[in-house]
């Protein structure tokens, strides 16, 4: 399999290479970046004065084809720096990159016909080997990913070995388009952004925030049941809480900060974690063994200073809610806590119906970049050690991630992937041996000596707004009935059944029931159909004569399609069981 996705790889890096070379020809003007492949396909990045259209990207192709067609042999050489600076000088980013080399590595170019570019390769050994390729988009993106570099066009593409196979995948990326939540989250009212407002600031409308809050008041009920507590702390604080948490040192780029510590008297910013914050309720008063483990939740609002090019729907914002919570414990307590902390994640996401689509990762720190991080050595390899054998205990099966630590702990980080393919973390279980430490966090244990709590930092399901994206996503916006915005939505034919139509929705409201709409407007009954169904509405509830005589209604599901008729009270029996039950 590895030696497959190798031969894949190779003829997508030669594909972006086919990629440069038309783009040469074409628009020669153009200095050349960079043009890796990655796991979906390859991208190449250009300093062009104006982004290239959908049809420039057409023209690029044809003349990608026509290069294949002209089955250049693609030949690899070395040049000695001197030499490599040379043949790049008409290119910026080269001679940048080759500069960047250390003294003695091997400078490699792969030469085409008349196009050459400097790269490690492999490729394919000439360009009629790539015959199934396609570019999909372009978009701007920093060189070297850093914001204050320029913003270069970044072109990308997908290859494989066969049409078949790409045919398949460009099917695939049309589903992933339809389910797109940026897109379809807009279409269905549930959110929006405004310019004037900003960038990674989503106003949720009401539909959206029905679900958030169903979401909310669903992770604190349950997390009240498995033995949490809930605080309320303040959205921002003076920036000596910051100094002793290590945020201001470690994290402070990342922060909003409120004023100017030269020139102000009192600096506050924005909190962009909860943990400093919980920490008071522990400090409150004096603690013993008696009083652990303390379970503290809180539903918070977080404010992170991400880059403008890291943007995207609901994903990535700069305001988002958390379902966060620090756990204290003595050392004896940790592994159980920690399961318990994981098996009420695993109980939510299954529930919510993510579970089958994440993966674990087991984030280290980098004993390389010791600034990054506080503590020392012996501190972060007992931390490790710690939670490594706790997962291990767990049988749980994880991938290593080092340098993705926090910077007072390891974590476990439980991933999820979006209809693009791009992964994100949407859950984390830190542990943290030192943050209680600095805050003077401590009890007195059974022999009467005071000690520092462990801490474990969780969440449950993650950010709220995350949480959505993937959901609208992963139901393409039919949500399963417990969670959908409008459950039901009554059709009666004529104004004389309006008074039956209320009677029963009454009684749906009675048992708990109340997201419900009446579409009472002078329509034909099919294009009020189509609209509900456009809506992704769970139940069509049709009442005419018949059902008015009858004492029932006509039960149109958004799953099954037409039920047919159906008693009032047995219709209301089934929606509250399927609510309860919480069934996707």
């Amino acid at each position: 399999m590895s030696e497959q996705l190798n031969e894949l790889q190779t003829l997508r890096h030669s594909a972006s290479h086919l990629l440069a070379q038309a783009v040469k020809r074409l628009f020669p003007q153009t200095k050349l970046a960079i043009g890796p492949a990655i796991d979906n396909g390859f991208y190449y990045d250009f300093d062009i004065e104006t982004p290239f259209t959908r049809e420039q990207l057409d023209e690029l192709e044809a003349e990608m084809k026509k290069i294949a067609k002209e089955n250049l042999k693609i030949e690899r050489f070395e040049l000695p720096r001197g030499e490599a600076l040379e043949l790049m000088k008409d290119e910026p980013y080269k001679v940048e990159l080759i500069n960047d080399l250390p003294d003695g590595e091997t400078i490699s170019f792969y030469k085409q016909g008349e196009f050459t570019d400097l790269c490690a390769g492999p490729h394919v050994n000439y360009t009629s080997k790539i015959k199934a390729f396609k570019l999909l988009s372009a978009t701007g993106a920093y060189w070297r990913g850093d914001e204050h570099n320029k913003m270069l066009t970044r072109v990308y593409g997908t290859a494989f070995k066969t049409k078949d196979e790409l045919e398949e995948y460009l099917e695939q990326l049309e589903e992933a388009k339809k389910r797109d939540h940026n897109k379809l989250g807009r279409d269905l009212e549930l959110f929006t952004t405004v310019d004037m407002i900003g960038q990674g600031l989503p106003i949720m409308l009401p539909k959206g925030a029905r679900i958030i809050q169903l979401l909310q008041r669903w992770v604190e009920d349950t997390e009240q049941q498995h033995g949490w507590q809930l605080t309320k702390t303040p959205l921002m604080a003076k920036s000596d809480l910051y100094k002793v948490s290590g945020h201001w040192d470690h994290y402070q780029d990342g922060m909003f900060v409120l004023g100017n510590e030269e020139t102000d008297k009192e600096v506050f910013a924005l909190r962009p974690m909860t943990c400093p914050f919980q920490y008071q309720a522990f400090l409150n008063r004096g603690r013993s063994y008696r009083d652990l483990p303390m379970r503290l939740n809180e539903t918070s609002t977080l404010f992170r200073n991400e880059a403008s090019g890291e943007m995207h729907g609901l994903i990535r914002v700069r305001q988002f809610t958390i379902s966060e919570g620090h756990l204290m414990c003595t050392p004896e307590q940790l592994e159980d806590e920690f399961r318990g902390c994981l098996e009420l994640t695993r109980e939510m996401l299954d529930t919510l119906g993510l579970l089958e689509d994440v993966s674990y990762r087991f984030s280290q720190w980098d004993p390389d970049n010791r600034e990054k991080y506080i503590g020392t050595d012996e501190q972060w390899n007992e931390a490790q050690s710690m939670m490594k054998k706790i997962l291990d205990d767990i049988g749980l099966d994880y991938k290593i991630g080092i340098g993705e630590a926090a910077f007072y702990g390891p974590k476990l980080d439980i991933q999820i992937k979006n209809v693009h393919g791009k992964e994100d973390t949407l859950v984390t279980i830190q542990i943290d041996q030192m943050l209680a430490e600095k805050f003077g966090m401590e009890y007195v244990d059974r022999d009467g000596q005071k000690k520092n709590p462990y801490i474990i930092h969780r969440t449950s399901i993650g950010c709220y707004e995350r949480t959505l994206a993937l959901l609208i996503e992963k139901y393409a916006g039919a949500f399963p009935l417990w969670l959908a915005p409008v459950q039901i939505k009554f059709l009666p034919i004529a104004d004389r059944h309006l008074d039956f139509v209320y009677d029963v929705k009454k009684k749906l409201e009675a048992r708990g029931i109340w997201r419900i709409e009446v579409d009472d407007r002078s329509e034909k009954l099919g294009f009020k159909l189509r609209e509900a169904q456009l809506e992704k509405v769970p139940y069509m509830i049709v009442v005419g004569d018949k059902d008015v005589e009858s004492g029932a209604v006509s039960v149109r599901s958004r799953k099954e399609g037409d039920m047919g008729s159906m008693d009032v009270d047995a219709f209301v029996d089934m929606i509250v069981k399927e609510v309860e039950d919480k069934k996707r």
